[in-house]
């Protein structure tokens, strides 16, 4: 029995309330359960100077979580005067996953930048930034399409972000804290409606686990995908 009383396969509730801020070019409010992750996508008239005069558009993300986001009062990265490593690694993973679904020739010589802010956190902010990240993503390429700026659809597969893990000797999809905390083995899966990976991120951490396991695991990130994949396109119609 997962101590949520949901299902092996069974998601926590997700929604995703799309305009939630007034001046980004996309904006989103993403819930995955009691996890919240504020998602928004800025769109510059630049790129990095390593892909300047290329042609080719770049998205880039940042994370960061609010300091009362977790049960205990957590230091403000900037106080401290520099970002940790969770925090770096995770923003990179954000930004490369994102850049997978996107066509850069098609997008132009322009910056996308997603910024993804935790509110509140219950396990699964990564893959809930990812996600929701899409979405806000999504919102600023419809802006730039329906202004003239873009012609062609630079976002050729959606992408979303699961976690899956072993907890109670059981595979279950999308880890809450309690499971994540507990669970024997821990991975979080990124990958595309057209079911392409991009990446996975499997650990043990109590325990060994088999090949039959993680394919188990794989099969439970897919239909999650699906799921996630339903949403966004819903949230963004």
């Amino acid at each position: 029995m997962r101590p949520s009383g949901r299902k092996l396969d069974e998601m926590r509730p997700v929604s995703a309330e799309v305009g939630f801020t007034k001046h980004a070019e996309g904006s989103v409010l993403f819930k995955m359960g009691d996890t919240h992750v504020l998602c928004t996508a800025s769109i510059e008239p630049r790129v990095p100077s390593f892909i300047k005069g290329s042609g080719l558009g770049w998205v880039t993300a940042e994370y960061g979580m609010l300091p009362r986001a977790t049960n205990t009062r957590m230091r403000r990265e900037a106080s401290a005067g520099k970002q940790g490593g969770r925090t770096v690694e995770i923003q990179r993973l954000i930004g490369r996953s994102l850049r997978a679904g996107v066509d850069r020739v098609a997008l132009g010589e322009r910056q996308i930048s997603i910024d993804c802010d935790v509110l509140q956190a219950d396990g699964g902010t990564r893959c809930a930034s990812i996600t929701g990240g899409w979405i806000a993503l999504r919102l600023a390429v419809n802006k730039l399409m329906k202004a003239g700026d873009v012609i062609t659809d630079p976002l050729v597969d959606p992408v979303a972000a699961i976690s899956c893990g072993i907890y109670a000797g059981q595979p279950v999809l999308d880890l809450d804290y309690p499971e994540d905390s507990e669970a024997g083995v821990d991975g979080n899966f990124i990958m595309t409606e057209s079911g392409q990976m991009i990446e996975t991120q499997m650990s043990a951490e109590g325990s060994t686990y088999s090949r039959a396991q993680m394919n188990d695991l794989i099969d439970l990130a897919e239909k999650g995908i699906a799921e996630l994949v339903a949403v966004q396109k819903a949230a963004c119609a």
